[in-house]
Protein backbone atom coordinates (compact mmCIF):
# COMPACT_ATOMS: atom_id res chain seq x y z
CA UNK A 1 0.00 0.00 0.00
CA UNK A 2 2.94 2.32 0.67
CA UNK A 3 4.15 1.76 -2.91
CA UNK A 4 0.68 2.67 -4.22
CA UNK A 5 0.67 5.80 -2.04
CA UNK A 6 4.03 6.79 -3.52
CA UNK A 7 2.70 6.21 -7.04
CA UNK A 8 -0.45 8.27 -6.36
CA UNK A 9 1.39 10.83 -4.21
CA UNK A 10 0.31 13.86 -6.23
CA UNK A 11 -3.37 12.87 -6.08
CA UNK A 12 -3.03 12.28 -2.33
CA UNK A 13 -1.48 15.73 -1.93
CA UNK A 14 -4.54 17.07 -3.78
CA UNK A 15 -6.92 15.40 -1.30
CA UNK A 16 -7.33 11.82 -2.55
CA UNK A 17 -7.44 9.26 0.23
CA UNK A 18 -4.39 7.12 0.92
CA UNK A 19 -4.60 3.41 0.10
CA UNK A 20 -5.25 2.68 3.78
CA UNK A 21 -7.99 5.33 4.06
CA UNK A 22 -9.66 4.08 0.87
CA UNK A 23 -9.57 0.46 2.06
CA UNK A 24 -11.16 1.45 5.39
CA UNK A 25 -13.91 3.34 3.55
CA UNK A 26 -14.59 0.36 1.27
CA UNK A 27 -14.77 -2.05 4.21
CA UNK A 28 -17.04 0.26 6.21
CA UNK A 29 -19.19 1.46 3.30
CA UNK A 30 -17.92 5.02 3.49
CA UNK A 31 -17.43 7.82 3.91
CA UNK A 32 -16.18 8.45 0.39
CA UNK A 33 -14.63 11.61 -0.98
CA UNK A 34 -17.12 13.80 -2.80
CA UNK A 35 -14.44 14.59 -5.38
CA UNK A 36 -15.00 12.17 -8.29
CA UNK A 37 -11.33 12.55 -9.28
CA UNK A 38 -10.47 10.57 -6.13
CA UNK A 39 -12.81 7.63 -6.82
CA UNK A 40 -10.01 5.58 -8.38
CA UNK A 41 -8.59 4.96 -4.89
CA UNK A 42 -11.79 3.16 -3.84
CA UNK A 43 -11.69 1.02 -6.97
CA UNK A 44 -8.14 -0.05 -6.22
CA UNK A 45 -9.08 -0.66 -2.58
CA UNK A 46 -11.97 -2.87 -3.72
CA UNK A 47 -9.59 -4.78 -5.99
CA UNK A 48 -7.19 -5.20 -3.07
CA UNK A 49 -10.01 -6.48 -0.87
CA UNK A 50 -11.12 -8.96 -3.55
CA UNK A 51 -7.57 -10.24 -3.90
CA UNK A 52 -7.44 -10.88 -0.16
CA UNK A 53 -10.87 -12.48 0.16
CA UNK A 54 -11.12 -14.32 -3.15
CA UNK A 55 -9.14 -16.73 -5.27
CA UNK A 56 -6.94 -15.37 -8.04
CA UNK A 57 -7.82 -16.98 -11.35
CA UNK A 58 -5.15 -17.36 -14.04
CA UNK A 59 -5.55 -14.67 -16.68
CA UNK A 60 -2.53 -15.11 -18.91
CA UNK A 61 -4.75 -14.85 -22.00
CA UNK A 62 -5.75 -11.35 -20.92
CA UNK A 63 -2.70 -9.77 -19.27
CA UNK A 64 -1.45 -7.75 -20.95
CA UNK A 65 -3.92 -7.15 -23.74
CA UNK A 66 -4.44 -4.35 -26.16
CA UNK A 67 -6.95 -2.89 -28.54
CA UNK A 68 -10.31 -4.60 -28.75
CA UNK A 69 -9.11 -7.99 -27.43
CA UNK A 70 -11.93 -8.25 -24.88
CA UNK A 71 -14.57 -7.72 -27.55
CA UNK A 72 -12.79 -10.30 -29.75
CA UNK A 73 -13.06 -12.83 -26.93
CA UNK A 74 -16.71 -11.86 -26.40
CA UNK A 75 -17.34 -12.57 -30.09
CA UNK A 76 -15.70 -15.97 -29.57
CA UNK A 77 -18.00 -16.67 -26.63
CA UNK A 78 -20.98 -15.57 -28.71
CA UNK A 79 -19.89 -17.85 -31.58
CA UNK A 80 -20.18 -20.71 -29.08
CA UNK A 81 -23.64 -19.57 -27.99
CA UNK A 82 -22.45 -17.99 -24.74
CA UNK A 83 -24.16 -14.64 -24.25
CA UNK A 84 -24.83 -14.64 -20.50
CA UNK A 85 -21.36 -13.27 -19.64
CA UNK A 86 -18.96 -10.76 -21.17
CA UNK A 87 -15.27 -10.19 -20.51
CA UNK A 88 -15.65 -6.68 -21.90
CA UNK A 89 -18.00 -6.01 -18.96
CA UNK A 90 -14.93 -6.25 -16.70
CA UNK A 91 -13.54 -3.23 -18.46
CA UNK A 92 -16.61 -0.99 -18.44
CA UNK A 93 -18.43 -2.08 -15.31
CA UNK A 94 -18.46 -0.43 -11.93
CA UNK A 95 -17.79 -1.61 -8.40
CA UNK A 96 -20.82 -2.41 -6.26
CA UNK A 97 -22.75 0.35 -4.51
CA UNK A 98 -22.04 2.38 -2.50
CA UNK A 99 -18.52 2.62 -4.00
CA UNK A 100 -18.20 5.58 -6.36
CA UNK A 101 -17.60 4.91 -10.05
CA UNK A 102 -14.17 5.53 -11.54
CA UNK A 103 -13.07 4.79 -15.09
CA UNK A 104 -9.90 3.18 -13.73
CA UNK A 105 -9.86 0.56 -12.50
CA UNK A 106 -12.74 -0.92 -14.48
CA UNK A 107 -14.61 -3.64 -12.66
CA UNK A 108 -17.28 -6.11 -13.60
CA UNK A 109 -18.93 -9.19 -12.15
CA UNK A 110 -20.34 -12.48 -13.36
CA UNK A 111 -22.95 -13.57 -10.86
CA UNK A 112 -23.52 -17.24 -10.02
CA UNK A 113 -26.76 -17.10 -12.05
CA UNK A 114 -25.01 -15.66 -15.10
CA UNK A 115 -22.28 -18.29 -14.81
CA UNK A 116 -24.81 -21.12 -14.60
CA UNK A 117 -26.62 -19.77 -17.65
CA UNK A 118 -23.37 -19.31 -19.63
CA UNK A 119 -22.24 -22.87 -18.88
CA UNK A 120 -25.64 -24.21 -19.95
CA UNK A 121 -25.38 -22.20 -23.18
CA UNK A 122 -21.92 -23.60 -23.86
CA UNK A 123 -22.96 -27.19 -23.16
CA UNK A 124 -25.95 -26.84 -25.49
CA UNK A 125 -23.74 -25.53 -28.30
CA UNK A 126 -21.14 -28.23 -27.61
CA UNK A 127 -23.82 -30.94 -27.76
CA UNK A 128 -25.05 -29.70 -31.13
CA UNK A 129 -21.46 -29.53 -32.46
CA UNK A 130 -20.73 -33.05 -31.19
CA UNK A 131 -23.92 -34.42 -32.76
CA UNK A 132 -23.20 -32.79 -36.11
CA UNK A 133 -19.52 -33.73 -36.05
CA UNK A 134 -18.48 -30.10 -36.56
CA UNK A 135 -15.55 -28.55 -34.74
CA UNK A 136 -16.10 -25.26 -32.96
CA UNK A 137 -14.58 -22.63 -35.28
CA UNK A 138 -12.37 -20.29 -33.26
CA UNK A 139 -8.87 -18.98 -33.90
CA UNK A 140 -6.23 -20.50 -31.62
CA UNK A 141 -5.72 -17.43 -29.39
CA UNK A 142 -9.45 -16.79 -29.07
CA UNK A 143 -10.09 -20.46 -28.35
CA UNK A 144 -7.50 -20.39 -25.57
CA UNK A 145 -9.04 -17.24 -24.03
CA UNK A 146 -12.58 -18.67 -24.24
CA UNK A 147 -11.33 -21.87 -22.60
CA UNK A 148 -9.83 -19.79 -19.82
CA UNK A 149 -13.20 -18.05 -19.32
CA UNK A 150 -14.95 -21.42 -19.16
CA UNK A 151 -12.40 -22.57 -16.58
CA UNK A 152 -13.13 -19.48 -14.48
CA UNK A 153 -16.83 -20.25 -14.60
CA UNK A 154 -16.31 -23.89 -13.66
CA UNK A 155 -14.12 -22.91 -10.72
CA UNK A 156 -16.68 -20.38 -9.53
CA UNK A 157 -19.52 -22.88 -9.90
CA UNK A 158 -17.58 -25.29 -7.64
CA UNK A 159 -17.98 -22.83 -4.75
CA UNK A 160 -21.57 -22.26 -3.64
CA UNK A 161 -22.62 -18.70 -4.37
CA UNK A 162 -19.30 -17.84 -6.00
CA UNK A 163 -19.06 -15.50 -8.94
CA UNK A 164 -16.22 -13.94 -10.89
CA UNK A 165 -15.02 -10.38 -10.45
CA UNK A 166 -12.70 -8.95 -13.09
CA UNK A 167 -10.72 -5.74 -13.14
CA UNK A 168 -9.11 -3.63 -15.82
CA UNK A 169 -6.54 -1.00 -14.96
Amino acid sequence: MARDDDYHGLAIQQGAPTADEALRAVIHGGPFSENRDHAFQYGYAYRRLCSLAGVFLPNDCFTPHGGDWLSVVDRGLTALGVTAVSVEAFSHGAPPAPLPYAFTPGCGEWTPDHIAEALQQFEATKRVADESGQAMPLEAGVSEAVTQCLDWMRQARAGPGFGVIGFRS
